[in-house]
């Protein structure tokens, strides 16, 4: 029973490891194209960089919720 435990555990983990691979290639995205669109047109910055924060932490809520489904469907028994 125990190496049942073992084994959903360490595949929770590598279910996170997953789900944190398309955050963290959106925040990449988000941040690299800010930048360059702020390079571009300088007088948009503001808008632009509140767009861009916008669509971080849209981001990064899926990059918690990846780290909460494990614990909520992990502990059925």
């Amino acid at each position: 029973m125990a190496q049942l435990a073992e084994l959903v555990g360490s595949i929770a983990s590598v279910g996170y490891g997953l789900a944190a691979i398309g955050p963290g290639i959106g925040v990449g995205l988000i941040f690299g194209n800010g930048v360059q669109a702020m390079a571009r047109q300088p007088e948009a910055a503001g808008l632009i960089r509140s767009n861009m924060f916008i669509g971080f932490a849209l981001t990064e809520a899926l990059a918690l919720i990846g780290i909460v489904m494990p614990f909520v469907f992990g502990t059925g028994s």
